[in-house]
């Protein structure tokens, strides 16, 4: 038997228009990326926080996305 863990995953945000950008879980907790984002926008310490992180970034007014992991 394994003690194999989990330790990063993803998932993508998808809008009407199709992917609006990630969360990446790692080490540290969660990094937000909009797709024409340089850089991560920060670390967040649980899923949800950092899904209302992604949603916020975006243009006012957008849907809540759909999240789905990869």
């Amino acid at each position: 038997m394994s003690d194999d863990t989990v330790t990063e995953a993803r998932w993508v945000a998808f809008g009407p228009a199709g992917a609006v950008g990630s969360i990446h879980r790692g080490g540290e907790g969660y990094t937000v990326r909009l797709l024409d984002d340089e850089s991560e926008r920060g670390v967040y310490p649980s899923l949800e926080s950092a899904k209302g992180a992604l949603h916020a970034a975006m243009k006012p007014g957008s849907a809540w996305p759909e999240f789905r992991e990869h």
